[in-house]
């Protein structure tokens, strides 16, 4: 259910339930490169299946956000800022998509087992070829700074909207409702 210039519930659930999930992935993954004690595998065993958990979040809701676009950016937005909204959102969705794959790929590459859970496994998705393997796993750390950038950029930028420009746009995604049907975001009119 939504208010007017608000995304549906699901969409955002969707929305801070990954957001809390791609950060604790991030802290997750720089546990891991960070230590070599026995805390590396069960770092692991919460990092492949968080990360394929995101996997199937994202194409849900990608699929959501085709079935439900949500409200329009405000109009004092200039065409470099929806540009840039348009274009942070594109970079989100696609490393979202892109770090679990190279992750599984990776693992692939390297021969280990994809263990989820309980003696569940993945298949591999590529043959087992060490140089690959390294490749995979430099792009992963490449492609885990892109996202941990972008998404302050995406953090900061709600922080704009939310405190400076008070424009709803915040509001749009906030986990709450808005204040009923006749809520007007500062500096919109009536």
């Amino acid at each position: 259910m939504s208010t007017p210039g608000q995304f549906t519930a699901f969409t955002r659930l969707l929305h801070w339930l990954m957001a809390a999930m791609v950060l604790t992935m991030l802290f997750v993954g720089v546990g891991m490169v960070s230590t070599v004690s026995t805390r590396y595998h069960p770092l692991l065993a919460v990092h492949r299946p968080l990360g394929i958990a995101i996997l199937v979040l994202v194409v849900i809701r990608l699929i959501n956000r085709l079935l439900n676009p949500g409200p329009a950016l405000p109009a004092h937005l200039n065409s470099l800022e929806r540009f840039a909204a348009r274009a942070s959102q594109v970079v989100l969705y696609a490393l979202m998509m892109l770090m679990p794959l190279v992750g599984w790929a990776m693992l692939s590459a390297a021969r280990y087992p994809i263990v989820l859970f309980a003696g569940i496994h993945l298949p591999p998705i590529l043959p087992h070829e060490p140089m690959l393997y390294a490749l995979l796993r430099r792009t992963h750390t490449v492609l885990a700074y892109v996202l941990f950038a972008t998404f302050l950029a995406h953090f900061g930028a709600a922080l704009m909207h939310a405190l400076i420009y008070r424009d709803g746009v915040f509001a749009s995604m906030a986990p709450w409702r808005k204040a009923g049907p006749g809520y007007t975001a500062p500096h919109q009119s009536r």
